[in-house]
């Protein structure tokens, strides 16, 4: 076999390493997320209401759940009088579905400004936590909004039936069968105390999976090029 026939193979060999390992990085999981519009309706003490806010869901590993974040890009309902600092606390539900079933109760400080009378009510990042009862794709969507200020009490509910605003691979602890239950997910909108508290928390799980399938990836083009490496060297000692 010639130099130069040699060379091709070996170039060959290199190549199909490294398709094997974009097929292993094509082949990654990952949660996937949406910014979606709810039109809520909104039940407040002078009247009804509507606004539509785009809501993003996002998820963190914490444990052997996940710590959901529920966020408003833009405000919903108003207030005839000014809500003065701290004088208004929002809490919400969101809807699990697909694999797992139940609700979500997500909660967030007050109002850290006041707000002026007539304007729309920008809700803070709610948060809660969420312990999958199931293992497979979870998905999780905006439901009832609900706002306190001065004594009174606001409902906001979504009237567009809006999609899912994120969809999660889970695994159940102690190792939950597949399929949808009515055990469901569970949540605490309480804010988080100790020594966690304000910590940055792992990503979420299918994330965790991309890294960890990107590491076997660059580990096959490695030794795709040390298999190269030898067979040249030994190529090179066998013509001297």
């Amino acid at each position: 076999m010639s130099y130069r026939t040699y060379q091709k193979r070996t170039a060959a060999f290199a190549f199909a390493a490294a398709l094997a390992g974009s097929a292993v990085l094509t082949a990654a999981p990952a949660a996937h997320a949406d910014v979606v519009d709810v039109n809520y309706q909104c039940k407040t003490p002078i009247g009804d209401k509507s606004a539509v806010s785009p809501i993003d869901i996002r998820s963190e590993k914490s444990g052997s759940g996940y710590r959901l974040t529920m966020s408003w890009q833009k405000g919903v309902s108003s207030s005839p009088v000014e809500l003065g600092k701290g004088a208004m606390s929002p809490s919400a539900v969101i809807k699990v579905g697909g694999a797992d079933s139940g609700t979500v109760t997500v909660s967030g400080p007050a109002n850290a400004a006041a707000i002026p009378a007539n304007t729309p009510i920008k809700i803070s990042d709610l948060s809660g936590t969420y312990t999958p009862k199931k293992t497979g794709s979870v998905t999780f969507t905006a439901g009832v909004l609900t706002i306190k200020a001065l004594g009174t009490t606001t409902t906001c509910t979504p009237s567009n039936s809006p999609g899912p605003s994120l969809t999660l691979d889970v695994t159940a602890a102690g190792g939950g069968g597949n399929g949808s239950g009515s055990g469901g997910g569970s949540g605490s909108g309480e804010p988080q105390s100790g020594p966690e508290s304000g910590a940055e928390l792992p990503r979420t799980g299918p994330e965790d999976s991309a890294i960890a399938l990107g590491t076997l990836g660059g580990t096959v083009l490695l030794t795709g090029a040390a298999g190269v490496l030898w067979l040249t060297r030994r190529h090179q000692a066998a013509r001297r």
